[in-house]
């Protein structure tokens, strides 16, 4: 087998239709894959440059990874865009290079944004440097609603120009009027535009500059957390749904509890259907979520009823398990057609698990009772599908964080391999509290007790959300989630980890999103703001920037490809929905013709699968495999904050590219990176 491997791999040329559209985007050639700048001594033994050796084509690399990958881990973090976190990485296309070579603010979409203040006197900021200095672990969120991000987006002529930031901030609080109001829209419109480097997250940094960085991915829809959750396992957010029974909700009702369901497409952050007050089921029933969770009347989702990833790795089996639906009529109206297709092909079935905080008992409950109060239950996926937790097959395969690391530890994981789902929450699995550098920031005079309490009590999750998370407890989370496979050798030999989130947050971001589809509303549903995407494997490509376009869509390609699961795009129902959907009474603004009205998990120029982040030598066995320890960051490191002291680009051998280019900026005079937190202080 090894041999056949070798000869596959060694026969043909390895390109793709997104270095195509590279090139037809940037007027000149450019590499899928490129290497990433100086490389440190504990990183150029590994490191392979592109163009040589083995090009293979993508079915040559699946051939071969189908024989390597057993496990594929995905690290689900929130709301980030690729420039807040990454736009100074060398080698990525970001604010000052586009990752081969330096750009000036002219060549960079909206790096200069405009807005109007109070008095109508026409203002300006551009991207600027937060770091320790400013307590940059932990800031508060800027606006991430569906109508939000397509201001931020700016469409001119329906091509994004990434230009409304700085407006849409100011404007959502100036409108208030007053001196207050003026000051708080002036803090967000600087807000937007702030950054991060090593400093901040140098873990993360580590993983990216030991194995492939994704500078083109975009979140799924233009919306907040939910959609993007929901298209994680499905690759879209109800459009298959919409087309086939409309975007009405349905009224429910339940005691003295009256409302009407958010409909398909998702496009907002309602709560699932099952777990909610309208959920009448009484085993297994789904928890509710803590924290701030909203359970409004209003806020409740349709129950959703298209395909998903869980349901292809059913394989054989799919036609078996689906039977167990507690309310088929209810939950099986949209895959109908794809359940016998499924189980037809006569596919191996494949485990899965959803693991997120706060699901059920964690340690931070102690000894008590079981309190959900870290579970933020609109980022959870399966719930939002009746046949996924309506199924006692299934119901088993949602639990908590801290489950994760026992299973691990326990060698619980399903022993032929599967697909892992990874999620924080409103608190850090450890109780740990947000790393104060700066105890002078904001507050010159010295952080009060309680102002310190408020950052304990309201930044200590882990899922990296702004607003309720801190940066350093959400990397130290991926790093104990990356450690705990690499201790384990038959797990970490056959694993690929991808850390990923679900948006941007609303940060500003300079590239612009393909818009491929427009929602209901008649606002741009797909694609949203770029996102950052990390791939580890111990055959993975070493100190590598990938350019392969795609959303999550592009991992559902990923498992898909490894585990020989037929696309979500070519199972009956969504075949059906997609060509539907191009029926012009769902046409977007001036006539625009939907394709995509569904998953887009076969490959094409629109998206991308992650193949382009693995080292064919090392999958022939030519090279050897990339060792555990390699992606591992010492227990010590891990459990001390803040992380290298507030020194992080230093002790990870990471020069970031403004520093490069000896480019200093400048944070505004009394920025507050806290402003809704502590407005004492804009």
């Amino acid at each position: 087998m090894k041999q056949l491997i070798a000869a596959l791999l060694a026969s043909v040329v390895f390109g793709g239709p997104a270095a195509a559209q590279d090139a037809a985007q940037d007027g000149a050639a450019r590499p899928m894959v490129h290497l990433q700048p100086d490389p440190g001594p504990a990183i150029a033994p590994f490191v392979v440059d592109p163009a040589t050796g083995p090009h293979p084509s993508r079915d040559a690399l699946i051939a071969a990874l189908r024989q390597k990958i057993k496990y594929v881990f995905v690290i689900f973090n929130e709301n980030h865009s690729f420039d807040n976190e990454y736009g100074t990485f060398p080698g990525a296309d970001g604010l000052f290079s586009d990752g081969l070579a330096p750009r000036d603010a002219a060549h960079t979409r909206g790096f200069i944004q405009h807005y109007k203040d109070a008095a109508g006197t026409e203002q300006t900021v551009q991207p600027f440097r937060i770091g320790p200095e400013q307590n940059a672990t932990f800031v508060d969120s800027v606006d991430h609603s569906h109508k939000g991000l397509a201001k931020k987006l700016a469409l001119k002529d329906g091509v994004p120009t990434m230009e409304g930031f700085g407006q849409t901030e100011f404007g959502r609080f100036v409108a208030s009027g007053g001196p207050s109001s003026a000051a708080l829209a002036t803090q967000y419109a600087r807000l937007v535009m702030s950054y991060i480097d090593c400093d901040t997250i140098p873990f993360l940094w580590r993983y990216a500059s030991r194995f492939t960085l994704f500078d083109n991915i975009f979140a799924t829809e233009d919306t907040p957390s939910t959609p993007n959750a929901i298209a994680m396992i499905a690759g879209q957010s109800g459009e298959t749904q919409w087309v086939k029974h409309g975007s009405e909700g349905k009224g429910y009702t339940a005691g003295e509890n009256h409302g009407t369901t958010q409909g398909p497409p998702i496009l907002n952050d309602p709560q699932p259907f099952y777990g909610s007050q309208f959920d009448t089921t009484a085993a297994g029933r789904q928890p509710a979520g803590g924290g701030s969770e909203n359970y409004k009347n209003g806020n409740i989702a349709s129950n959703l009823t298209f395909a998903t990833v869980p349901l292809t790795l059913a394989g054989r089996d799919a036609a078996t398990i689906t039977k167990e639906d507690g309310n088929p009529e209810f939950d099986l109206p949209d895959i109908k057609g794809d359940i016998p297709f499924i189980t037809a092909r006569g596919g191996k079935p494949v485990a899965w698990r959803w693991y997120e905080e706060g699901f059920d008992h964690e340690a931070t409950d102690g000894n008590g009772a079981v309190s959900h109060a870290s579970y933020v239950s609109h980022h959870s996926a399966p719930p939002y599908f009746g046949y996924l937790v309506n199924n006692p097959t299934y119901r088993d395969n949602m639990r908590g964080l801290g489950d994760f690391f026992r299973d691990m530890k326990a060698g619980d994981l399903p022993p032929d391999g599967g697909v892992v789902y990874i999620r924080g929450g409103f608190a850090a699995i450890t109780g740990e509290h947000p790393p104060i550098q700066n105890p002078r920031y904001p507050n010159p005079a010295g952080l009060t007790a309680a102002e310190i309490a408020t950052i304990n009590h309201n930044k200590g999750g882990d899922d990296d959300h702004p607003g309720y998370s801190d940066r350093q407890l959400s990397e130290a989370m991926a790093a104990r989630v990356v450690n705990a496979v690499a201790v384990r050798p038959d797990i970490w030999n056959q694993s690929l980890i991808v850390l990923t989130y679900d948006e941007s947050d609303g940060f500003y971001d300079h590239v612009p999103p393909r818009i491929l589809s427009y929602g209901p509303d008649q606002l741009p549903l797909a694609r949203g703001i770029r996102v950052p995407m990390i791939v580890m494997s111990p055959y993975g490509r070493a100190h590598a920037v990938s350019r392969a376009e795609g959303d999550h869509n592009a991992v559902i390609e990923t498992i898909s490809a490894i585990f020989d699961l037929p696309p979500l795009a070519s199972l009956p129902d969504e075949a059906q929905a997609l060509v539907a959907g191009q029926d012009p009474k769902f046409n977007g603004p001036n006539g625009f013709v939907q394709h995509h009205l569904g998953p887009r998990d076969i490959n094409t120029p629109e998206t991308d699968d992650l193949l382009s982040a693995f080292e064919p030598g090392r999958l022939t066995g030519e090279l050897p495999p990339l060792p555990a320890d390699y992606a591992t960051i010492p227990d010590r490191d891990v459990e001390t904050l803040p992380h290298f002291a507030g020194k992080g680009c230093s002790a990870i051998g990471v020069t970031p590219e403004d520093r490069r280019q000896g480019i200093a900026t400048v944070v505004p005079p009394g920025f507050n990176t806290l402003p809704i937190t502590f407005p004492n202080y804009n």
